[in-house]
């Protein structure tokens, strides 16, 4: 199984009216062929951000990638053209937007908004297009392409897939919603699917229901898969690897019967003592004290520091650096030998 994509040190900062932000602070992680990898989180850690940079869709300005170096396949997308990234999105690199009415045009159906995806990445359209939908394709192409969407909102599981695609985006549940998203980022059959909160805002049912259908999906095409989420329970049952965030670092990873059995970093102890259990009525969940640091101001040092229980001197002076304390387990702690870098604490 080779080794697909790269991220090694990526540091992403925004320019605001506030000050620089430091979003992202030197990510690093790999993801092997037929891999699916999760990452993990609070909201705000800067999850999506790793994802839109990858796929090259930061919004610049003001997003600023300030070092750092993404390879897909041996080759740094940070250093492709537009137009390059361009020719790669859809075909070799999807995503699956979280929010699904967001993405989808009220005002086309979703029959000509699929089959304009699927044409567009047979021939793709020139940079500062207005619209898919506002492009002109001859009879034949049309045609093909509609028995091709028809077959991918079968793939995905929808009923009646040739009625379905003469219908809106508000005539589909939010479950519907989600899967044609799934089935637009499938039509160009890409190698990577960056899946960003693909069950938010779903029912448990609904929830269970796609993550089922997107295992399916992966085995059948042999693709590889970085599966975004805030909630572990989900990550649980569709990865092999997780990767722990807070504050713009991967703090920890680890495969995730590891990560279940025993997390070293303190933050992600944190998170699976939040996990809601079979407890008593009315006891109260136990959360991780304070606040997600100001990103403008981060803490000096480790930037969980001000948040963590077990906090030494040296947390609040030196950032940690990456340990491998056990074959595929790294953590980000000073708690651990070697995360000073030799400097002492």
């Amino acid at each position: 199984m080779g080794r697909l994509l790269e991220v090694e040190d990526l540091c992403v900062h925004f320019h605001t009216f506030a000050g620089t932000a430091k979003v992202l602070d030197g990510v690093s992680f790999r993801l092997d062929e037929g891999e699916t990898l999760g990452v993990v989180g609070e909201s705000g850690c800067g999850k999506s951000v790793t994802a839109q940079a990858i796929i090259g869709l930061l919004p610049r300005p003001p997003a600023e990638v300030v070092r750092g170096s993404i390879r897909f396949g041996g080759e740094d997308l940070l250093r492709k053209t537009e137009a390059e990234m361009r020719a790669l999105r859809g075909t070799r690199i999807s995503m699956v937007f979280q929010d699904p009415m967001t993405y989808l045009n009220p005002v086309f159906s979703i029959g000509e908004q699929l089959t304009d995806v699927i044409l567009a990445h047979r021939t793709p359209g020139p940079p500062g297009a207005l619209g898919l939908a506002t492009r002109r394709w001859n009879r034949t192409e049309t045609a093909e392409a509609r028995r091709t969407a028809v077959d991918l909102l079968r793939q995905v599981n929808i009923p009646d897939p040739g009625e379905r695609l003469c219908q809106y985006p508000h005539e589909f549940s939010g479950g519907m919603r989600q899967r044609v998203l799934l089935a637009m980022a499938l039509a160009g059959s890409p190698r990577l699917l960056l899946a960003d909160e693909p069950t938010t805002a779903l029912d448990v049912t609904i929830q269970a229901q796609i993550l089922r259908l997107l295992r399916g999906l992966i085995e059948a095409r042999g693709i590889s898969v970085l599966l975004i989420s805030h909630d572990l329970a989900v990550i649980s049952r569709s990865c092999r690897r997780v990767a722990v965030m807070y504050a713009g670092t991967i703090v920890e990873t680890a495969e995730i019967g590891r990560i279940f059995r025993a997390p070293l970093h303190p933050y992600t102890q944190g998170l699976l003592r939040a996990i809601p259990r079979n407890v008593r009525r009315q006891q109260a969940l136990e959360g991780i004290p304070g606040f997600i640091p100001d990103l403008v101001v981060p803490p000096p040092g480790c930037r969980f520091h001000p948040r963590c229980p077990k906090a030494m001197a040296v947390c609040r002076e030196v950032k940690p650096r990456p340990v491998e304390v056990e074959a595929g387990h790294v953590v980000r702690c000073h708690l651990f030998p070697g995360a000073d870098g030799g400097r002492g604490g």
